[in-house]
């Protein structure tokens, strides 16, 4: 079983935090997608320190899947430089844990259990 992870991103509103569940979940990318409260979020920015209200994604998949989410992620996120932080689950109701791991196959891995 692939190692399962929690991707964690944000986005600049609900909608587009919306669409970005959406995607990722369509094409199987994520088994599940916690769409989190509005935050405020400060960092530095060219220069300057930035503050701003975003909307939290946590994204959970697996470590075969991570390069494709990855690439979905930055194809249709608003920002120049996207936060993408991915990180390990060590430990888990394991049901749970198949269950990610199911939902994320793709079609290609299931002819290769047949």
């Amino acid at each position: 079983m692939s190692e399962t992870l929690l991707v964690m991103t944000v986005l600049p509103d609900a909608e587009s935090a919306a669409r970005m569940t959406r995607a990722v979940l369509e094409s199987r990318l994520a088994a599940c997608v916690n769409r989190l409260a509005p935050c405020e979020s400060e960092y530095w920015w060219r220069g300057e320190i930035e503050t701003t209200q975003e909307w939290p994604l946590l994204i959970k998949t697996t470590q075969d899947r991570y390069t494709a989410l990855e690439a979905a992620i930055r194809l249709a996120h608003p920002y120049e430089v996207p936060e993408i932080v991915a990180l390990p689950v060590v430990a888990g109701f394991a049901p749970y844990l198949a269950w990610v791991a199911q939902e994320t196959r793709t079609p290609d891995a299931d002819d290769d259990s047949a």
